[in-house]
């Protein structure tokens, strides 16, 4: 053996580094963050630190394994929480606005068997969900008006874009873990101007009939104090004829000399006599 390496090194040289190479490829190193499908002459035998629910990345599963070399092909799959982002594309709200969609879905490979046998690679995975994430999103917003989109209740749509997202990542051994809109917005121009002045209508005549609203329940208490009150006078007249008397003066005075509380009354002179009966409460005088 010695003497064939000195007589034909380059050779020796060759066949070391060959067999160093087969070694090596023979126990590749499996990473904490990646889970891999061995496949032998493309049939899939045997699947290395597979993702388990629960578990944590770094629980046992990852470090040497080994192949046969030549013969076995390791696909690598990551074990992380991956995106998808959607195309931009338009969307026609419930109360016919057309609306600028951006969203994007998070997702994890949970069986990647199943997601090597029908997407081969998370590539190809990712580009069949794009299209099905658009058309989820697409249908979800058809069935809402502009303005849900920006109360609470978003959070409720994006979920069941989420489930039905889920139900058909589930067939590719993926699972969808949340979808969330980036951006909406009006295309720019006459729809946005004409979005914003209906929006402006809308919370004016909403305010219209709060302040209506309001109006009427004052009068409704104003109307029920004036009840009680003239209940009042009425039980204190057969007391106290004479207060009752007074009482009222001084509101009758009130009313023709400040107003009554409601408008400002306008500047107005009077000319009475000083002998008149409505004047008789300032000059003492009695019936």
């Amino acid at each position: 053996m010695t003497d064939f390496i000195r007589r034909r090194p380059l050779l020796s040289g060759a066949i070391a580094f060959v067999l160093l190479f087969v070694v090596l490829s023979a126990f590749p190193i499996v990473p904490e963050t990646k889970q891999a499908v061995v496949v032998r002459f493309g049939k899939p035998v045997r699947i290395l630190n597979r993702y388990e629910a629960g578990r944590p990345i770094g629980a046992p599963g990852a470090g040497i394994s080994w192949r046969l070399p030549f013969a076995e092909q390791v696909v690598w799959i990551d074990k992380r929480v991956l995106d998808v982002d959607m195309q931009r594309q338009q969307v026609l709200s419930t109360d016919q606005r057309r609306l600028q969609v951006d969203a994007f879905a998070r997702y994890r490979i949970v069986d990647p068997l199943l997601m090597f046998i029908r997407a081969r690679s998370e590539q190809q995975l990712n580009d069949q969900l794009r299209p099905i994430l658009g058309s989820e999103v697409r249908n979800e917003l058809g069935k809402v008006s502009f303005a849900a989109l920006l109360t609470p209740e978003r959070q409720g749509i994006m979920d069941h874009v989420r489930t039905s997202l889920n139900k058909i990542a589930r067939q590719y051994g993926a699972e969808v873990i949340d979808v969330r809109i980036k951006k909406t917005d009006l295309p720019d121009g006459t729809p946005l101007q004409s979005a914003y002045d209906r929006m402006r209508t809308a919370r004016q005549q909403e305010a219209r009939s709060i302040r209506a609203q309001g109006a009427k329940q004052a009068q409704i208490i104003r109307a029920e104090a004036d009840a009680d009150a003239a209940r009042t006078y009425a039980a204190s007249f057969g007391k106290d004829p004479q207060f009752y008397d007074f009482y009222r003066a001084m509101q009758s005075y009130q009313t023709t000399f400040v107003g009554d509380g409601q408008e400002k009354p306008a500047p107005t002179t009077i000319v009475l006599s000083p002998q008149n009966d409505f004047l008789r409460e300032f000059t003492g005088r009695t019936r």
